[in-house]
Order: structure tokens, then sequence, then C-alpha cells
């Protein structure tokens, strides 16, 4: 009998977009003008005149994950120059699209008068003709609603710029900063050039649990284009994964590293903003990887619109046994809040969107959207909902970054479903300036008063234990704040003992279990049977 083989699971994969990692803004091609022309040709530009700085900063742990260095080495600066060279020629149509969209910015911003938009039409910058509505809002302020539907289908999304880079994660291996590194096929890695959408990724991920023969991997990769020096042969081995066994009949929930939750019952299974690990011999006993998740997922909630909640990389890798991806609604054309389902139907999901307090029944229950305030610096994005789940009698709440700015939301949320058997909460109350993560969509320099004053804050102590007594959960968790040394490569924090996130969540955990609430603040892995 012929050998058969799994994809390892110490395989890690960055999903790119122009050698790029690719988050969530990323895939949106209006989004993608901007941060290509504002940030990724900036740092490339700072790479080549002065690499030595970016290699010298990022041997600082403190600075290296701030997304102003490019983790490259000095034998990389003629890659990086090419790689700029193409952006400036092949692909400057998206640089004159980000001007497009300065100039049609700059025109409304004169529009004062509050009178009929319609003579603008005439003037709205070529590129973005057909493509956008011109809008009031109710203050009598212009703007513009972007047709993201037509964009998608437009010569504008080029899913020949997607590929996905495989690597192997060996021991003391790490992977450079996901938002300020580009990456290129190197003598350790395997670039395969494949839209997203491809059914050969899900052949592939799918290799994970369901080994296949030699022949079969030849047959799978050969009509592929590949760069590197990794072998396809290289990524699989007979060695099986060892799987986890999930309870029936019994509501578990399982916290899978960050702010992923996997919520089982004997009917049901459910993921929560999924990051999932790769297992290696380093993080063995303290990770969850794809090995432990069971076969089919039913739905995968997403939280909100950023790239440690909607992981591109991890959802690609579990597309194939997911029946559903659940999202928040969005605003409708926004540049900063861009529609998470119109994404997730370019990349082959089935997508259902939900607006807040709109439910769905799921065997043995309810999954329900939860407004979602804070974090966002202000800005008007809807995509962002709480998520509350009722499955066999049993009450649970995942709550992400959300801040308490108005306890009388949850107050309503607690009227209408009653208290809580497990309420996980982030704690991520020190969150960058908005500029940090949407600067690029500005096509005007924000002040500084204004980016100081806008922060992409969760909860800190004050507001985690309001939640928590209006709610009146049996356990809390505290998670999302990005602990577990694995996931360095795309949260880029660096904790000391007294950063105000640590003491802020120690004394969530020091005030509850005070007063006889089980409460953790979590980081690897964590299993609850809620009976």
């Amino acid at each position: 009998m012929s050998d058969k083989y799994y994809l390892r699971e110490n395989v890690y994969i960055d999903p790119l977009i122009n050698n790029w990692y690719a988050w969530p803004n990323l895939l949106s091609p209006l989004q993608y003008s901007l941060y290509m022309s504002k940030t990724h040709i900036r740092l490339m530009k700072s790479f080549i005149d002065n690499y030595e700085l970016h290699i010298l900063a990022n041997q600082d742990k403190t600075i290296a994950g701030g997304g102003e260095f490019i983790n490259c080495t000095a034998e990389q600066v003629e890659e990086v120059a090419a790689l700029l060279q193409k952006f400036e020629t092949e692909d400057a149509i998206f640089g004159k699209l980000a001007q497009a969209i300065k100039e049609l910015n700059a025109l409304l911003k004169t529009h004062l008068s509050g009178e009929s938009l319609d003579p603008l039409y005439e003037q709205v910058p070529d590129l973005l003709r057909g493509y956008v509505e011109l809008v009031m809002d109710t203050n009598h302020n212009a703007s513009f609603r972007i047709i993201e539907g037509l964009v998608y289908n437009s010569d504008y999304y080029k899913t020949q710029l997607q590929s996905v880079s495989l690597g192997i994660l060996d021991k003391g291996s790490a992977r450079p900063f996901v938002l300020s590194t580009p990456r290129f096929p190197e003598d350790n890695n395997l670039h395969i050039q494949e839209p997203f959408a491809s059914q050969f990724w899900d052949d592939l991920f799918r290799c994970r649990e369901h080994p296949i023969a030699k022949t079969e991997i030849d047959a799978l990769f050969t009509p592929r284009h590949c760069r590197g020096g990794l072998s396809p042969h290289e990524l699989f081995t007979t060695e099986a994964p060892v799987k986890s066994c999930v309870p029936n009949n019994q509501v578990a929930v399982t916290y899978i590293g960050h702010a992923g939750l996997l919520i089982t019952t004997g009917e049901t299974s459910i993921l929560v903003d999924p990051v999932i690990a790769n297992i290696t011999e380093e993080n063995r006993h303290e990770a969850l990887g794809f090995a432990h998740l069971p076969e089919k997922i039913d739905y995968i909630c997403l939280t909100h619109n950023h790239a440690d909640h909607v992981n591109i990389e991890s959802l690609l890798q579990l597309r194939y046994k997911t029946d559903t991806i659940v999202v928040p609604k969005n605003n409708g054309g926004s540049l900063v809040d861009p529609s998470l389902k119109l994404m997730f139907n370019q990349l082959n999901f089935n997508v259902r969107e939900i607006d807040d307090m709109e439910q769905i029944p799921v065997q043995g229950g309810k999954i329900v959207g939860i407004p979602f305030l804070g974090e966002h610096g202000d800005l008007n994005i809807r995509s962002k909902t709480g998520w509350y789940f009722e499955l066999l009698g049993k009450k649970i709440y995942a709550g992400a970054d959300s801040s308490n700015l108005e306890p009388r939301v949850f107050e309503q949320v607690n009227a209408l479903f009653g208290d809580l058997d497990l309420m996980a909460i982030g704690m991520e109350c020190v969150g960058a300036p908005f500029t940090w993560l949407y600067g690029a969509l500005f096509t005007e320099k924000v002040a500084i008063n204004i980016k100081e004053s806008r922060r992409l804050d969760g909860c800190d102590f004050e507001k985690g234990i309001q939640i928590a007594e209006i709610l009146k959960p049996n356990n809390i968790w505290i998670y999302a704040l990005g602990l577990e040394e694995w996931y360095n490569y795309f949260m880029g924090l660096d904790y000391s003992d007294d950063s105000k996130q640590l003491i802020e969540s120690g004394k969530m955990v020091e005030y509850f279990n005070s007063r006889g609430v089980p409460v953790e603040r979590l980081c690897g892995k964590k299993h609850i049977i809620l009976s």
C-alpha cells in the first residue's frame, strides 16, 4: 500500500497582494490604491534609501512591530527596488486611482452651499466615474459612496496580484511583522501565484486532515506557477495529526488563542475570530492548531474588520470545511468601512451579513449580533459586532474589543437575554491612534491632537467591570490581548510588567476573584464545559 501524506502542522502561509500580506482593507481595490500609494511605496523608498536603519530597528522588539520598518535583509534591497518599480509602472493604475480619490475629496470639500450635487458629476475624476455616488449628510456636508459591487467586477480588482507564500516554521524561526514587510520568494519558502478564490487552496488545506498520495501532490502542484527554493513535497509528512475530541450533548467553549473561540455542542460547531496557530515543537503544549478543530465548522462569526479578527490567513485554510461565515453589516460604500460581505463573496465563501440584534436560528439555540461600540477612533464604521450565543440553554457573549462607551446598551441586552454563563471581553486599553490603521485612507493630513485623542482603545478596568456587573456572567474570560508569542508576527506587541493593559486586566482578575466569580486572563489555550 502506498504512503499517504498530510500537510505538515508547522506549515504556515502568507496570503499576499502584490507581495504584501493580505489583510481585509487590501482586498478592496480603491482602499488598496491608497495603502499602496501612501504606505507601501513610502516604506519601500525608505528601506532602499536607508536599509541599515531598518535592519537595526528590527533588532529592537519595542519598535519592530510598529509598522514603520521593513524587515528585509541587505541582500533583498534589489528585490524591494524591483517591486517598487513594478508598483510605479505595471501597477501604476492604483497610484492614479489614489490621486483620483484625493481630487474627488478636494472637489467635495469646496461644495459648501448645501445645494444639489448633480452638477458635480461631470467633474468626478474619470477613473471614478460610474463607481461612486455623490451624497450629502444631514448637516449638508458633501461626500461620496463607493459602489463596491461594481468595483469588484471591474478591471480594478486584479486577482493576478494575489499569491500565497508557504513556509515551514522550524525551531527558533520567526515571521516578519506582516504590515510593514513585503514577502519575496526565498530558499525557505514556496510562492504560488493563484487567486485566493481558487479551488486549489481548498484541495491543499484539506490535506491537513485528509491525506493524499505522492502522485496526487504532483498533480496538485504541477500546473501552478511556483517560485522559491522549497519543494512542494517538503510541505508534507506521513505522520497523521493528533486530533481533539469534541464533546457531545454539552456546550463546550475552547479558547484557541488571541480573540478566537470554538463553541461546540453535539449538533453545532461555531468559531469566533479564528487565528489558528501553526504548531511547532516550541508551542505544541500551549497552542491549538488546525488539527484540534472539528471536521466541520457550521459558522464562523467575525466581530470586526481588523486583521487580528478577520484573519484571511486562517480563514482561507478553513474555507473547505466551513458552511457559513457570518459578518456584521457595513455602512455601504465608505472608504473606512468596506463591505465584508462583498469581500468574502470574492473569496468564494458562503457569507451571511447581519445587523444589530438580528438573530440566526441554529440547532439548539441562536446567534445574535450585539452592538459593538468603540475601538475605531470614532469613525463611522458599522462592520463591527459582538456575538451572543444561546445554545442548549447556555448563554455566551464574545465582545472582542468592544468598549463600554454607553452602559445602557448592555443594560438593554441583559434585559432581553438575562444573565450570562460566560463573558469573553478584550482589554487592549491602550490602542494606537486611529491613523495607525486608517491614516492612509485620509487624503489630508490629520492634526496631532486629533490623532492622539481618537485611539483604537478597548476596555480598561472601570469599563470592564461595569459590563460584567450588568451582564452578570458566571465565568469571565479576558482575551484578545495578543499575549501569545506565536502571534507576534501580526500583533507586533511587546508588553512589560508595567504595561497598562496588563495592569488593568490584572485589576479585573483580582476584583472578580475576590467576589467569587471565576475569571482568567487567557494565554495559550483554555477549555470549559458549561453545565
